[in-house]
């Protein structure tokens, strides 16, 4: 059986250039209008290149979703390399889900008809259930030091949920701007952690042994 050709370095420059023009339409028209003709107009390259450098336009589209949910991974990732206490790492994962170029209402659209499009494709449905995935790993990193077994599942449940509710609020066009979302979770937090806990989240003391 013939070995699959491997790309060149300028093919690769050219699949980037690709989903990153998806990207961009995405953020503008969402999954549905994520049309051939429209990303590779946005690329600025001739009308069919897209079939040579993806096996097909759902490829591309799973490949420009990948890259959505990366952007959003290197911000959290690139917040927490600041923080130096388990309640900065909390507070820079919150900021990280509301990346402050991309809360608008655009973005929020088109990450709903991801969503919606999960119901059906299974790609999509894994590339979400990753997303939490790491998004519990990060948040469960902080809690678990501090509360017991069930609060902190508790926890990172509902500041999923309330992450996905402000996005979805957001699209629905509400005046809601990326810092009252922040400090509605963080509030949300600080409901949830006895005083003792949250100096214990913040470095300031630790919890008594009998805690």
């Amino acid at each position: 059986m013939a070995k699959p050709r491997k790309r060149t370095r300028i093919e690769d420059i050219r699949r980037i250039e690709l989903i990153e023009a998806a990207h961009r339409v995405f953020r503008v028209h969402g999954l549905g209008g994520l049309t051939t003709a429209r990303i590779c107009a946005e690329a600025g390259l001739s009308p069919g290149i897209l079939a040579y450098y993806f096996k097909g336009k759902q490829d591309a589209l799973f490949e420009m979703v990948r890259y959505n949910n990366r952007i959003l991974a290197e911000d959290v990732l690139s917040r927490l390399r600041l923080a130096s206490t388990p309640w900065e790492r909390l507070r820079a994962i919150v900021e990280g889900n509301f990346p402050a170029s991309a809360y608008d209402r655009p973005a929020a659209n088109a990450w709903l008809s991801v969503c919606a499009a999960a119901a059906t494709n299974a790609d999509y449905a894994r590339l979400q259930a990753c997303f939490y995935r790491r998004l519990a790993s990060n948040l469960g990193s902080c809690l678990r030091p501090v509360l017991p077994a069930d609060r902190t599942r508790s926890l990172i449940l509902s500041v999923g949920v309330m992450i996905d509710g402000l996005w979805l609020r957001k699209a629905t066009g509400a005046d809601l701007d990326r810092g009252a979302a922040v400090d509605l979770i963080i509030a949300h937090l600080l409901a949830g952690l006895s005083p003792a806990e949250t100096l214990a989240l913040q470095g300031q003391a630790a919890l008594p042994a009998d805690a």
